[in-house]
């Protein structure tokens, strides 16, 4: 599995390096709902967690597949300029053409990488409309009751997000915002030199350790659990430096859009990350590649043994017997509610093991 990007028709007018408060408040979002999988940033979240009022924490848990595993693509930079300011990036998703916006936050409330019918369906097709709420379901409750609400009124979510994503920045994301701001340009001006003196495939092979470089160069190649090849030029690349994204490196693909590369600014990287390869070789407890696979999409949102099988392409008793065995080694944990049984990575067990560990699997 993974992401190619084909740059042998990318020229340097297709390539854009710049800032995104947007971009690094949803990456600040996503530590903040996900903490036990960013034990690094855990004091930073606690303290962080004391600016939050109720109304604030409540919509954020109820917006959180927004921020979620794969990130909604509304949240990253949909045009140029680069390095506009939040109010600016927040009055851009104002403006957005409605069935634009639908299409967006439809696909970002599912999460995974599933056919979401386009906005003109959904808003006039009530049978459509019903389908996708218990498509989003079957991931999770919240995600089934944000897209109800999307599906109800979408106006009205966007003006919710809009609000919030506000309220954030005056409650503590715009002190954050400056305290990183010279840090992302110092990134974004180094990578943009690093381009033009070594090309650009080996400046974006440099951004992750499972990065392989094919074709003479013409190709990099990213382990994800998606499975995608993505040519750049004429189509537009996005290149953001995060101060928050580590471990993860965030590429976004929706097709009327720039792809979007968020990668960790070098001095917030950890010196080394293992690879899967290494990383069997030294658990035996997940000496399997086949288990592994299956613990990245446990990582995240707890998941069902049925989302699971249609992911893998496996049937249900072949994933049970698998996560039967993870069970019995404390490597996930399980929970009912109401019809489904709901499995997460248990990532406390694995960060016994080795911060290491996780950061692997999370990438």
């Amino acid at each position: 599995m993974g992401i190619t990007l084909d740059l042998r028709n990318a020229r340097s007018a297709d390539v854009h390096v710049g800032r995104s408060a947007l971009a690094e408040l949803m990456s600040v979002l996503h530590i903040l709902a996900e903490p036990d999988h960013h034990p690094e940033a855990q004091r930073w979240t606690r303290q962080l967690g004391t600016t939050f009022d109720d109304s604030l924490a409540n919509e954020m848990s109820a917006l959180s597949p927004l921020w979620a595993r794969l990130r909604c693509r509304l949240l990253f930079p949909l045009a140029l300029p680069l390095d506009q300011t939040l109010e600016g990036e927040l009055r851009h998703l104002e403006k957005l053409p409605l069935d634009e916006f639908v299409d967006l936050c439809a696909q970002g409330v599912l999460g995974f990488r599933e056919a979401v019918p386009p906005a003109r369906l959904l808003l006039n097709d009530k049978e459509a409309a019903r389908c996708y709420v218990t498509q989003c379901e079957r991931r999770s409750f919240r995600r089934g009751a944000l897209a109800h609400d999307l599906m109800a009124s979408p106006e009205d979510v966007r003006a919710r997000l809009i609000n919030f994503l506000d309220r954030c920045g005056g409650a503590f994301f715009a002190a954050e915002w400056r305290a990183v701001h010279d840090r992302l340009e110092a990134a974004a001006m180094r990578f943009r030199t690093e381009v033009t003196r070594k090309g650009l495939a080996e400046v974006l092979a440099g951004l992750s350790p499972t990065a392989v470089v094919a074709g003479d160069g013409s190709h990099v190649r990213y382990d994800k659990l998606a499975i995608a090849e993505i040519g750049i030029g004429p189509r537009q690349l996005f290149l953001v430096p995060s101060v928050h994204v580590w471990p993860h490196l965030t590429i976004k693909d929706e097709r009327s859009y720039p792809v979007v590369l968020q990668f960790a600014a070098p001095e917030v990287r950890a010196p080394e990350q293992l690879t899967l390869r290494q990383l069997h070789a030294r658990l035996s407890v997940l000496a399997s590649p086949g288990r592994m696979e299956l613990c990245r999409h446990l990582l995240g949102e707890p998941i069902t043994t049925s989302e699971l099988a249609k992911r893998l392409g496996l049937d249900d008793t072949q994933v049970s017997r698998t996560l039967r065995q993870l069970r019995e080694a404390g490597l996930i944990e399980s929970e009912r509610e109401g019809r489904y049984v709901y499995h997460r990575l248990a990532t406390s067990t694995l960060l016994r093991l080795g911060q290491d560990v996780l950061a692997t699997i999370m990438r």
